[in-house]
């Protein structure tokens, strides 16, 4: 998983999965990156949606980047303890409609 640099202003092509990419190749390493979930805990770790494409994603620009990491939630997402293993990362911040963790 990569991110390039892209306005409104640039043109899209479809790729063979039929999303919509930017032309441009030039790759950029976000400031801040909102991170899917569908489950949480207290200690600011999430349950994804099975790929661990985030977790790799953040794990290897950490390496050049400090950036922060943001998951959405509904407070009922929240659970005791998300079951984790050494290739899942830790979110900076978990905002909820009644918490910020």
């Amino acid at each position: 998983m990569d991110f390039y640099e892209w306005s409104f202003k640039d043109s899209l092509r479809v790729s063979q999965q039929g999303i919509p990419e930017p032309n441009t190749k030039k790759k950029v390493i976000p400031d801040v990156l909102i991170v899917p979930l569908i489950g949480f805990d207290r200690y600011k770790f999430r349950l994804g949606y099975g790929g661990g494409f985030y977790d790799r994603y953040i794990c290897k620009i950490l390496k050049f980047k400090k950036i922060i990491t943001v998951g959405f939630a509904f407070s009922f997402q929240e659970i005791t303890k998300i079951p984790i293993n050494k290739f899942d990362q830790k979110l900076n911040y978990i905002l909820t409609d009644k918490k910020i963790f």
